[in-house]
């Protein structure tokens, strides 16, 4: 009884980390960047194709939001999902649109007892 209780709450921070990055992928199918930004730190590096630079919140719900004006979404699907070694997590995908395909990669770290996107990138993807 011990080792299955030890066992469950060793993977429950795994499986809660899992559900966000699925959350995150469920938003972007939508071109949701409300429902994004509330996995966002509150300040994140972002680069969205030749914007990058670091953001508060609410600029990279802005910098989203009017790049899911100008590319609606067709389909998204997450090809990659980890855990770093430094328990960071992260997500890479591909991103098709009405006007092309890209590449999105968001990463997840630890603050404040809550995993947050530190980092989100869609560049164009060049395959």
């Amino acid at each position: 009884m011990k080792t299955l209780l030890a066992f469950l709450l060793f993977i429950s921070p795994l499986a809660a980390t899992a559900d966000i990055i699925d959350d995150i992928a469920t938003a972007i199918r939508k071109g949701n960047s409300k429902e994004i930004s509330k996995f966002l730190a509150e300040n994140i590096d972002i680069k969205v194709l030749d914007k990058e630079s670091i953001y508060s919140r609410a600029q990279a719900e802005l910098i989203l939001k009017d790049f899911f004006a100008k590319h609606q979404v067709q389909e998204f699907t997450v090809i990659r999902k980890s855990q770093t070694k430094n328990e960071a997590q992260f997500a890479i995908g591909t991103l098709k649109t009405s006007t092309g395909n890209y590449r999105v990669h968001y990463l997840l770290k630890m603050s404040t007892g809550t995993n947050t996107v530190t980092q989100f990138r869609i560049e164009n993807n060049d395959e």
